[in-house]
């Protein structure tokens, strides 16, 4: 991602595109391919020799506000009778798409196994 005085240059040269290419072209995508507006939009505010607070969050170095989005280990069944487990922790346990595996239910203490199938 670019900051200061990169950024500006790139963001002037990519200025006939829409917010969303100039974003992308400067490099603030997430993992997911998502734009990364908000960090954007600081970055060139901050570019431009404005301080900006952090609105009661804490900056960088592995705090609050540079972790994003946490894994709480908790889930929930939904209306549709659906249990989401979410990639989150597929990532954590090492599964890629397509493994398959049988679901063992363990009724007593309400249980849940994913046995791996070759």
């Amino acid at each position: 991602m670019l900051e200061g005085k990169e950024l500006l240059e790139k963001a002037k040269l990519l200025s006939k595109k829409s917010e969303d290419e100039i974003a992308r072209g400067c490099g603030y995508v997430g993992p997911s391919g998502r734009i990364l507006r908000k960090s954007f939009y600081r970055a060139l505010i901050e570019a431009k020799g404005y301080k900006i607070g952090n609105n009661g969050r804490q900056g960088k170095n592995g705090n609050r506000a540079s972790r994003g989005r946490q894994t709480e280990f908790k889930t929930k069944v939904h209306g549709n009778g659906n249990l989401l487990i979410g990639h989150a922790y597929t990532k954590k346990l090492g599964l890629e798409p397509g493994q398959e595996f049988k679901i063992d239910l363990k009724k007593e203490s309400k249980t849940i196994y994913l046995i791996p199938l070759n």
